[in-house]
């Protein structure tokens, strides 16, 4: 027989917008369990970005200067290279955040930071090396979240589960919740490259006819993903490390002295990017944020933020519902109608980069031009302001509504 436990929230994966969530319903003074299926948070080429909107609510939380504390790199500005023009793509320094500027931070760095901070509300639990396998269903509602643990098979019954278990969600799959795929033309190999001294400062994004390649400065070693055409990555495996290096030498040849340093397919991680979105977020009992939600294109780097802002959407939604003790199907309602107009606006302009720009590209073998917004850029510089607050602060950017509620 199943470990039952009992709770108030259970939260299914304890990415950024499970352990934001838990965060802030536990601070509210929510009884919150959060699951997640590994021993750690380790694991890499994450999505490592750390956008103004997100440290603007670290303030608002007086979480910023310890935050910040921990070891990072700003971007206050994000260049590009297109058709061997050089410009800057998006300007954050005047975005009416105290924070103007991007930062990279290991995606386990902030995770633990939110559930250090978490740990200090007695109703916030992480259990770590806990998987859920499957929902638990009284008369048509979601009552709870079946799990394995190192402890043997778990029962968690809660009032609300919400499911932040990413792209690959077990919440939505079980919910019978219908997914609305949008497309992705590419993938993304993620690597590292050693940083050398002399070499640029800022991350760099490169846009040539057939190669795609954004180098992200991590201080001691770049952080690279390299686009590739969707499902090609078997092709170009066959094609061999040594056709590989010399492509990503021929795309940025400051590379050209340590490309051998990739001596395996081992070193590359595949992203098999995907785009969709759920028509419905919820039914009762249940709630996916998130890419659980919505699966994003690494195209502007904002995932991790749009989650982020499902949470403090959802938190201040249901923060009071769920402190008295239940939570109806309107709340859900509310906390979908709140965030999917900023999730279709972002997820449109993905779509319209992969179709107009990053299909061509990729296709193309042959000298190319920069289009017609890449040459205002370079032109008119107030214009990186548009870029930059699409990026920095999205649409529909959360502020914290949740009381601070300490027993």
């Amino acid at each position: 027989m199943a470990d039952q436990l009992t709770t108030g929230c259970c939260i299914v994966g304890g990415g950024p917008a499970g352990m934001m969530l838990g965060y802030l319903l536990a601070r509210a003074g929510v009884d919150v369990v959060v699951l997640e299926k590994h021993a750690d948070f380790l694991r890499d080429f994450r999505g490592d970005t750390i956008h103004p909107s997100t440290l603007e609510l670290m303030h608002e939380l007086g979480l910023l200067s310890d935050f910040l504390a921990l070891p990072h790199q700003e971007a206050r500005c994000l260049q590009v290279t297109f058709a061997g023009m050089q410009f800057i793509a998006a300007d954050f320094s005047h975005l009416p955040t105290r924070c103007k500027f991007v930062a990279f931070m290991p995606q386990w760095d902030f995770l633990n930071f939110l559930a250090e901070r978490g740990a200090r509300y007695a109703g916030f639990r992480v259990l770590m090396q806990t998987e859920a396998t499957d929902l638990i269903e009284e008369q048509g509602a979601v009552v709870g979240v079946r799990a394995n643990s190192p402890d043997g098979v778990r029962d968690i019954r809660a009032p609300l589960v919400v499911g932040c278990d990413g792209r690959h969600s077990l919440t939505r799959e079980k919910a019978g919740l219908e997914v609305e795929n949008l497309g992705a033309p590419m993938d993304v190999l993620w690597f590292r490259m050693p940083h050398k001294s002399g070499d640029p400062a800022e991350t760099m994004g490169l846009f040539e006819a057939g190669r795609i390649l954004v180098a992200i400065n991590r201080g001691d070693y770049w952080q690279c993903g390299y686009v590739i055409p969707k499902d090609s990555f078997a092709a170009v495996q066959s094609a061999g490390l040594a056709e590989f290096r010399a492509r990503l030498v021929q795309t940025l040849p400051v590379f050209a002295d340590r490309a051998g340093d990739i001596t395996s397919w081992d070193q590359i991680k595949l992203l098999t990017v995907a785009v969709d979105r759920l028509k419905r977020w919820y039914r009762r009992g249940l709630l996916c944020i998130g890419d659980a939600a919505h699966a994003m294109s690494p195209v502007g780097g904002v995932g991790i933020n749009l989650a982020v802002q499902d949470a403090v959407a959802a938190a201040n939604i249901l923060a009071e519902p769920l402190f008295c003790g239940a939570v109806d199907e309107d709340g859900l309602r509310r906390v979908q109608e709140r965030r999917e107009f900023a999730t279709r606006i972002i997820q449109r302009g993905q779509v319209f980069i992969q179709q107009r720009v990053i299909s061509g590209l990729l296709a193309n073998a042959n000298k190319i031009e920069p289009p017609w917004p890449v040459k205002l850029l370079k032109a008119f510089p107030f214009l990186r302001r548009i870029p930059a607050r699409i990026i920095g602060l999205g649409v529909r950017p959360e502020h914290i509504r949740t009381p601070e509620r300490v027993s």
